[in-house]
Parts: C-alpha cells; sequence; structure tokens
C-alpha cells in the first residue's frame, strides 16, 4: 500500500509539472513579453524563471468519522485557514483531487525548507484533527506561481 502511495504521488508529481510546463509553452508561443527583471526579482526567481517551493500532498487521515455538522465545521475552519496562508503569500495554490480516492488535495508552499512549510500545515485545522495527512516533497518550480493568487482575486466570483 505505501508503494502504490508513493507511485500515485510521483504520478501526481510528473502530471503537474508537464501541465505547468505545458502551460508556459503555449503560453510563449504565442506571445514572448519582454523580460521583466523587476517582476523576477520580486518572485525569486532564478535565471530560468524557477524557484524552490514545497509541494504538500494532502491525503485521507484516520479521524474522519463525524457528524455533517461537524465535518462542514471543520471544512469551513480548513478553507479558512487556506485564505489565510494564501493572503500571508506562504501558499500560492491549492485546490482538492476530483475523486474519493486517499489523496485528498495538494498544497504549494512559498518556502524553502520541508521544516517550514511543515510548520504551516501544522495550522490547519483539518491536519490537527486528523481528518487529512500529508506528505512534504520539496519542489522546483515556476516562479511565476507566486502570481497565482493575485490572478484568481481579481478573476474570482466568489469566495471559498
Amino acid at each position: 500500500m505505501q508503494l502504490n502511495t508513493v507511485f500515485n504521488a510521483k504520478i501526481t508529481i510528473s502530471l503537474i509539472t508537464c501541465l505547468l510546463w505545458g502551460l508556459m509553452v503555449s503560453f510563449s508561443a504565442h506571445s514572448t513579453p519582454p523580460f521583466d527583471e523587476q517582476r523576477a526579482k520580486n518572485a525569486g526567481a532564478d535565471e530560468y524563471d524557477m524557484k524552490h517551493y514545497v509541494m504538500a500532498f494532502l491525503k485521507r487521515g484516520p479521524n474522519r468519522d463525524r457528524t455533517q455538522a461537524q465535518a462542514e465545521q471543520l471544512q469551513r475552519a480548513h478553507l479558512d485557514n487556506i485564505t489565510r496562508l494564501a493572503n500571508e503569500g506562504k501558499l500560492v495554490l491549492a485546490g482538492p483531487f476530483l475523486h474519493d480516492g486517499e489523496l485528498r488535495g495538494i498544497y504549494v508552499f512559498d518556502v524553502t525548507t520541508v521544516e517550514e512549510a511543515k510548520a504551516l500545515t501544522e495550522t490547519d485545522p483539518a491536519i490537527q484533527a486528523g481528518s487529512l495527512v500529508l506528505e512534504l516533497l520539496p519542489w522546483y518550480g515556476s516562479a511565476a506561481l507566486t502570481e497565482v493568487n493575485e490572478l484568481h482575486r481579481v478573476m474570482a466570483k466568489k469566495d471559498i
């Protein structure tokens, strides 16, 4: 079972990486805006417009027995924590997987160490309650992800 989870996580990382690279290649094929040195510097980009993050795979935890009202309250607290971390600039990407499997969602933290990300995940009420457990992995991705939250704010019709 553990080997299967690791295999699934590696496949998921590969798919996400391919998707992000595909989006970047597709965008650059249609237009090549001039290099924005200040924007790259603000994002913490290296010469390839990449940087270090920590990715969290949220998995189904052992402690999931609760009433519907308790589950809704815990979910609201979980979403509020996600919003807080995003507003603080620590969380650049988050979202659930759209199936009912063991992997429930991902976080991408704008931090450089697993220890920093662990401290942030410990503030999540769903993790505190044991409803979710996680696996943290260092990840190297586009520095442009740091702008996702700002784009989200101007494109979302409703708050989560």
